[in-house]
């Protein structure tokens, strides 16, 4: 307890001092973090917005007691609350939540880029997935991927959280760590397949990831594990249980040969201007 108390008292000193240099008064408080919510009512703030982006009472590595109770506390003080998913904006009350899903950088993953360099160029088909790589990727679904498919290339992008040895050992797969965003467009355009290869867990339940929509708007082949934020594009891409389906999914794949517009176009509205414009209304009524 006393630390929090410290803690708390240090951020606001923090966040008081940059209020006062940029003459910020009766600002609206918008928290992310369940555990920021010691700052409602110590800042002179007009009102507080919870932008949740995430499923914390599943999140690897935090106290979920802890942030359990914090993000309780904070629902009932949040005068709005934005959630990024629909099994999220599930939990909170009705009356004062909307959903606000995540939006794509549409110019940037649609137009077309040049062949990133480090990216397979033998002509085999490539199957790619990029992002964190955590808890929730599924390692041993990809390693049997690859395994049966020994005339793909299976390239991973991002920084790797949990143990993928046994991937990056094998010859067929290639492990590139984390590239630059802005640079992604160069690897998702030229890559014969997409893949959310996640795990079933509550965490996942609940997420609305990012990558789906610069997927989509990539236009290459999306194929995915079974998950809310896919499903409802289950029309345009394809979900799959298992080695077969991925495997039967993937060697379609290959057919496609040029940008799938009927991809695009699911997501050519979603922009993160788009989005923006919505929080701004919404803050607007306020």
């Amino acid at each position: 307890m006393f630390a929090r108390k410290l803690f708390s008292k240090i951020l606001q000193k923090q966040i008081q001092r940059l209020q006062d240099k940029m003459k910020l008064h009766n600002p609206i408080l918008w928290i992310s973090l369940p555990t920021a919510v010691d700052m409602v009512g110590k800042l002179n703030e007009s009102a507080v917005v919870y932008y949740c982006g995430d499923d914390f009472s599943a999140l690897a590595g935090v106290d979920h007691d802890i942030v359990g109770q914090r993000e309780k506390e904070l629902v009932e003080s949040a005068d709005l609350i934005l959630a990024a998913s629909d099994i999220l904006a599930k939990r909170f009350p009705i009356e004062k939540t909307h959903l606000i899903s995540h939006g794509v950088d549409y110019e940037l993953f649609a137009n077309p880029s040049e062949r990133a360099s480090d990216l397979p160029d033998d002509g085999r088909p490539i199957a790619g997935f990029y992002g964190s790589i955590s808890d929730w990727f599924d390692v041993d679904l990809v390693q049997s991927l690859a395994k049966q498919l020994p005339e793909w290339h299976f390239v991973i992008i991002g920084k790797a959280n949990i143990d993928i040895t046994c991937l990056s050992a094998m010859p067929n797969v290639h492990a590139l760590g984390p590239r630059p965003h802005h640079t992604l467009p160069s690897y998702s355009q030229h890559w014969t397949a997409s893949l959310l290869p996640f795990k079933n867990n509550d965490q996942i339940q609940a997420c609305n990831p990012l990558k789906l929509r610069e997927y989509l708007a990539a236009g290459r082949p999306i194929i995915s594990t079974a998950y809310p934020a896919a499903l409802s594009y289950q029309d345009t891409i394809a979900i799959c249980s298992g080695d077969k389906e991925f495997i039967y999914s993937l060697e379609q794949a290959i057919k496609v040969t040029s940008p799938q517009h009927a991809l695009q176009v699911t997501v050519q509205t979603s922009t993160w201007e788009a989005r923006a414009l919505e929080v701004s209304h919404l803050l607007g009524q306020l």
